[in-house]
């Protein structure tokens, strides 16, 4: 089907971005990464396959609780329930926290060096808004993203997380900006395109995998560049 025409663009001085699935993703998968642990805890039967399959069946109601190492404790039990003799709170849990502190746990999608390049060669200027905990800096470094961004405004340190206005508002007073002039990116439809637009801000979700994308939605962030003009 051809693609719905996309509303134009505002001016805009600076561009956000979301991290987790916008622009990075587990690697090879989150049940992969636990499964790898929990074999050597001595954990039987929990396969990379069904622990993914219980990690994207908890995740969508506990993220809320992605915020802290607390919450993550919750998550990762939830995910483990009945599959390991003790909760992984009490044994393997520090370690799949660690984990996800390094870089080869995680991939950049294709897209993202090669937009970030193009948009700051137009001389936008260029953020992060992430609901994330306190890892997210030493992740983003570990993966030479962190450069790249003039500031990173994290959940975790800020204490609110998106939709919450407080945390766009965070970003703005730190770029220095009118909220109308920033462009905020991110895949999730409640917390980053309709938080941020409830903020003040541009925005637009990423789609990657969608087969009908609609004027608000993006398949790449190559699509940026015709997005915002010359």
């Amino acid at each position: 089907m051809t693609k719905q025409s996309s509303p134009p663009l505002l001016d805009v001085d600076a561009v956000t971005f979301d991290v987790g699935n916008t622009l990075i993703t587990p690697w090879p998968s989150v049940g992969h990464v636990y499964a790898e642990i929990a074999a050597r805890h001595g954990c039987v039967g929990a396969t990379p396959e069904l622990l993914e399959a219980r990690f994207q069946a908890v995740w969508p109601g506990r993220l809320h609780l992605a915020e802290t190492r607390a919450g993550w404790q919750q998550v990762v039990d939830e995910v483990f329930d009945g599959l390991a003799d003790a909760p992984p709170s009490r044994t393997f849990f520090g370690e799949i926290y660690q984990r996800f502190a390094q870089a080869d746990v995680w991939r950049i999608y294709d897209d993202v060096l090669p937009a970030l390049d193009q948009l700051s060669a137009q001389g936008l200027r260029l953020a992060v808004i992430s609901n994330w905990d306190e890892r997210l800096r030493d992740v983003l470094r570990c993966l030479a993203l962190d450069a790249r961004f003039e500031t990173i405004v994290v959940s975790f340190e800020v204490g609110h997380a998106k939709p919450h206005p407080a945390i766009f508002a965070e970003a703005t007073a730190r770029l220095g900006l009118p909220a109308n002039r920033i462009l905020h990116i991110g895949d999730s439809a409640e917390a980053d395109l309709h938080g941020a637009r409830d903020s003040g801000l541009q925005a637009l979700q990423i789609l990657r995998t969608a087969t009908e994308p609609g004027p608000d939605h993006l398949q790449s962030l190559l699509e940026l560049r015709e997005r915002l003009g010359p």
